[in-house]
């Protein structure tokens, strides 16, 4: 545990004396806000209208956290998608360019320690960013009252899912060296998982059932309704624990490579 908070610790302090971290999270920040500022204006206007018109709010529930929030969800998850790989290029291809990878394996550290090190502070980063996002649940309650309990789950899922993203990114920047072939292929990967999400309605029963299933997004619909659904948690951790197996695979690889 010593070793892997030392490397954490090490990783960490390599995202935020560079400027990476800041200018990925001032980008997601800036987008996430301005997405968040059309909806709740939208609501607002709504409301406002209901409000001269008593026989309209019988027919119609706003609903901050259904209107604003549960959307926004989707939103965070699809930039996420487009952010999360800048943060895990750098992960292992950066010390592989330096050759500070294979230094790292002259040291009594175990490979499980590399690899949980890396997933870890580029985690943390991702959890940095997403837990700015609380100010939107935060504004919205100055003006409505959000259900807390579905925007805990909300944010759940954001969490799991950031988790298998940051997985996956890991992976890929353990194949390689070059920074743009790890920050390409993560995103055409993400990309594929995300596009699983609409063979509901191309491919023949019982083909896309199975491939629907696959998407890492759809997993997220339970969790921004407010809905624990074990098979949308098992989903993601187990996604994301095959994910750090393949890499740990990688790194003993490129270990034995290094000796031969």
């Amino acid at each position: 545990m010593k070793n892997i908070l030392i490397l954490i610790r090490k990783d960490l302090i390599s995202y935020f004396v560079s400027p990476i971290a800041y200018v990925v999270i001032a980008v997601f920040l800036v987008l996430s806000g301005i997405i968040f500022s059309l909806r709740f204006s939208f609501f607002y206007h709504d409301s406002l209208e209901l409000s001269r018109n008593p026989y309209m709010m019988g027919e119609y529930n706003l609903n901050v956290t259904e209107h604003v929030l549960e959307p926004m969800f989707f939103t965070l998850n699809f930039l996420s998608l487009l952010i999360v790989p800048m943060l895990t290029m750098r992960a292992f291809a950066e010390d592989k360019k330096s050759g500070t990878m294979e230094l790292l394996f002259t040291y009594p550290v175990r490979d499980i320690e590399v690899g949980l090190s890396k997933f870890a502070a580029c985690f943390i980063v991702y959890c940095c960013m997403i837990g700015l996002t609380l100010l939107y649940p935060a504004l919205s309650a100055r003006y409505a009252d959000p259900e807390w309990g579905s925007v805990a789950m909300g944010y759940a899922g954001l969490l799991l899912s950031g988790a298998a993203f940051v997985a996956l990114g890991v992976f890929v920047s353990s194949l390689t060296e070059n920074q743009i072939i790890a920050v390409a292929v993560s995103y055409g990967l993400l990309l594929l998982f995300w596009l699983f999400g609409a063979a509901e309605t191309l491919l023949p029963q019982p083909y896309n059932v199975i491939v629907t299933d696959l998407s890492l997004f759809n997993h997220l619909e339970d969790f921004a309704r407010g809905v624990l659904d074990t098979h949308d948690l098992v989903y993601y951790v187990s996604f994301t624990a095959l994910a750090m197996f393949f890499t740990l695979r990688s790194l003993e690889v490129t270990k034995w490579k290094g000796k031969a």
